[in-house]
């Protein structure tokens, strides 16, 4: 069935409720309910949080209600945390009381042995989607909405992310934890999260329609196993692309993956290479793991996309420089040849014993502040060069390295994408790196390899985003 206007509009209140109400909210610890509800209160949610348990007068000090029809006022989301039996009739009470948007973290539903499980979920999806009701899961960890400080998921933790514009659709609650947290380590900013689970009526295509039209997503982030109907994804893909980037990763290369995606959320992973060959052609820029999938959406959330396959490569050290060379040759890219006015720029500042065409070293000028601002500078406005790619591996000579270049970097502002990879022993340039990535002056990866894979997919990106854009003005 294709989702209607009003499917949408009451997926967008579930994204944006006013009201939560959490059944089969508990103060005891070792219950779920317990864990959505201090999700919700300690993230910082500003609506009306409704605790539903006929057991308890109060839930963490807010007044309980036996069930959601026993609440006066509306309800926009409601999170069901339930054993699966209690779920059919918990859902006719929330679909009469005119609820918006369900979050079904409860499992024992498609993705088990028993036929049940799978009869169950088909016989809820029917009720829901007749009533035009949007479910995230069953079998889900839940959803989280930075922008507005809801986190309607069994992990608090999450609200502890920095609000950004990558939302991340997985179909694992494992890999969106795994996400998270990295995110959390790279300070990456987010704007949703959301855990797909078995989706019972709102799939990979519903959330990407969604977020296409969603203000605060600038780049979509996707994690895949398998689907029940691949087209689906694909045709709205296409209906959307070149409107902004999408990422994705898929698993389930191996036989072995696509049972474990089975009876994971009970979908078959498929062919691995069909799967790419139909995301590419839908404008969907397939990624190899999930460490790729994060720092490529980052850095599309904060680099411009480049306009050409050039790029430039300076290295305070030859060694990085080469690994980085290797790794942008292999993928697509091509080591920019400058223009001789910047070339004889850089053989001016630089000493004959070092590199001194691309890449370049500039490590015989670590003590020389003016030499490589001035080297980055003839380097960034040099024609040939469509990206730029800096390395520095802290040494104490070099410690004022990155403080050194940064007004230049900050005053450019990323006219041409900048990738760099400074790394040092904590504490001692990781102030000068969030200056300079606060100031959307580069996006720094923790190693040469990975700002080359960025940059690449990067360049990447830039093509699918142009060739579909001119496909749609013909």
């Amino acid at each position: 069935m294709m989702a209607t206007s009003r499917f949408f509009e009451n997926l967008d209140a579930l994204f944006n409720p006013e009201t939560v109400a959490v059944i089969g909210a508990s103060d005891n610890p070792a219950k779920l309910g317990y864990h959505v509800m201090k999700s919700l209160t300690e993230g910082g949610f500003r609506g009306t949080i409704v605790p539903v348990n006929p057991g308890a007068a109060t839930v963490m000090g807010i007044e309980s209600y036996p069930a959601i029809e026993g609440y006066g006022g509306s309800v926009e989301l409601a999170v069901m945390v339930l054993p699966s039996k209690a779920v059919p009739g918990v859902m006719d009470e929330c679909i009469r009381k005119g609820v918006r948007g369900v979050v079904l973290i409860t499992a024992g539903f498609k993705e088990i042995d028993d036929p049940r499980g799978g009869e169950l979920q088909a016989d809820l999806s029917r009720v829901a989607t007749r009533a035009e009701l949007p479910v995230i899961g069953p079998n889900t960890f839940g959803v989280v909405n930075l922008n507005l400080s809801l986190n309607a998921s069994f992990t608090p933790e999450f609200s502890l992310l920095r609000k950004g514009g990558v939302s991340l659709v997985s179909q694992s609650g494992g890999i969106s934890h795994l996400m998270g947290f990295m995110a959390m380590e790279r300070e990456v900013g987010m704007s949703k999260i959301v855990g797909l689970g078995n989706r019972l009526n709102v799939d990979f295509a519903d959330m990407y329609s969604y977020l296409m039209s969603d203000p605060d997503t600038t780049v979509i982030a996707l994690y895949l196993e398998g689907l029940d109907d691949p087209r689906k994804l694909m045709e709205a893909a296409k209906e959307h692309r070149g409107r902004k980037p999408v990422v994705a990763y898929k698993t389930g290369r191996a036989g072995s993956g696509d049972r474990a995606s089975l009876s994971h959320t009970g979908s078959m992973a498929g062919r691995h290479e069909i799967y790419e060959g139909a995301l590419k052609q839908a404008g969907i820029l397939p990624l190899e793991s999930a460490e790729s999938l994060l720092d490529t959406a980052r850095a599309l959330a904060m680099c411009p996309l480049p306009k050409g396959s050039r790029v430039a490569i300076l290295s305070g050290q030859a060694g990085p420089g080469m690994a980085a060379c290797d790794l942008c040759e292999a993928h697509g890219l091509e080591v920019a040849v400058f223009q001789p006015g910047t070339q004889r720029v850089i053989n001016d500042l630089l000493p004959p014993l070092a590199l001194r065409t691309n890449p370049v070293d500039m490590g015989p000028a670590w003590y020389n502040a003016l030499a490589i601002e001035g080297i980055i500078r003839a380097v960034m406005a040099d024609e040939h060069v469509d990206g730029l790619i800096i390395l520095m591996m802290y040494a104490s000579a070099n410690r004022g390295a990155p403080a050194g270049i940064a007004p230049l970097l900050l005053e450019w502002k990323q006219r041409k994408p900048v990738v760099s990879c400074f790394v040092s022993p904590q504490g001692i340039w990781d102030q000068d790196i969030r200056i300079m990535e606060g100031g959307q002056a580069l996006v720094n990866c923790p190693s040469p390899e990975r700002a080359a894979l960025v940059m690449a997919s990067l360049w990447e990106c830039s093509k699918m985003m142009r060739y579909w854009t001119e496909e749609d003005r013909k």
